[in-house]
């Protein structure tokens, strides 16, 4: 995540395609980055009050499937918080140049990250993590 939001940056200050968010939105952008990180911190205390890894590195690590709070409507809510939190990112920029690479950070992160987790979790949980990918969405 840090580093798309660094070449967010970098895209939005060497490479600007337009400004499109004036200066008084910048209370938006703030407000969606918190959004953001209370998605992320409340989906890492469910991992921390049900006592088990919340390391993205090491699935192999998880001793039980969370499915409640957030994790009831995505599978994944600590990397949506990730895209909420560019998202605001984004918008604080003001440029339209950031926006190009967040649908980047989805395909990227699936593709790295989520399906290698995926398969770990089916390993582990067997039938009871087919049938939670068969009631919630990967992302939203």
């Amino acid at each position: 995540m840090l580093i798309f939001a660094a070449l967010m940056w970098l895209l939005d200050k060497y490479m600007p395609v337009s400004h499109w968010v004036s200066p008084g939105w910048q209370v938006l952008a703030w407000g969606i980055i918190a959004l953001g990180v209370l998605i992320d911190l409340s989906s890492m205390g469910l991992f921390i009050r049900k006592g088990t890894s919340p390391n993205p590195f090491q699935p192999k690590k998880a001793s039980q499937l969370i499915s409640t709070g957030l994790y009831r409507f995505t599978r994944n809510p600590m990397y949506l918080g990730m895209l909420v939190l560019l998202a605001g990112w984004a918008i604080h920029l003001g440029g339209l140049t950031p926006i190009v690479l967040l649908p980047l950070f989805v395909i990227t992160l699936t593709t790295f990250q989520i399906k290698p987790e995926e398969q770990a979790l089916e390993a582990i949980f067997g039938q009871e993590y087919r049938d939670y990918k068969k009631r919630v969405r990967r992302w939203v």
